[in-house]
């Protein structure tokens, strides 16, 4: 039996959709555009670290001014509880398709060996 890659792909997404820790995540990031004091926090905090991201894949330099300011702005939204709560579920999400590539990944681990170290 043949299995079309790409119908299964889109059955990972509606599953992706319909799960749990993505419902919950929407939700959050939901309630934090809601807030607008809370959406400036969080879009600073983003933007502070897209620009770090940035720096860091085309080799530039990131300064102690730089790094001071993402750690107050990581240590700030921390604090509200609605961000502090979206970052988790961020953080669960992230983990959750770390595994689903993980699975993805397997035939050709088998097929190659691991790439890891």
């Amino acid at each position: 039996m043949s299995v079309n890659l790409h119908d299964a792909a889109y059955e990972m997404e509606r599953g992706i959709r319909d799960s749990q820790e993505y419902t919950n995540l929407k939700r959050l990031y939901d309630e934090v555009n809601a807030d607008e004091t809370a959406k400036k926090m969080f879009d600073n905090f983003r933007d502070i670290q897209l620009n770090l991201q940035q720096k860091q894949m085309q080799g530039q330099e990131i300064s102690q001014q730089e790094v001071d300011q993402a750690q107050k702005s990581v240590a700030l939204v921390q604090q509200h509880p609605t961000i502090s709560r979206l970052m988790e579920s961020e953080q669960r999400m992230s983990m959750l398709i770390a595994e689903m590539n993980k699975i993805i990944m397997k035939p050709l681990e088998e097929l190659y060996g691991s790439m890891e170290g």
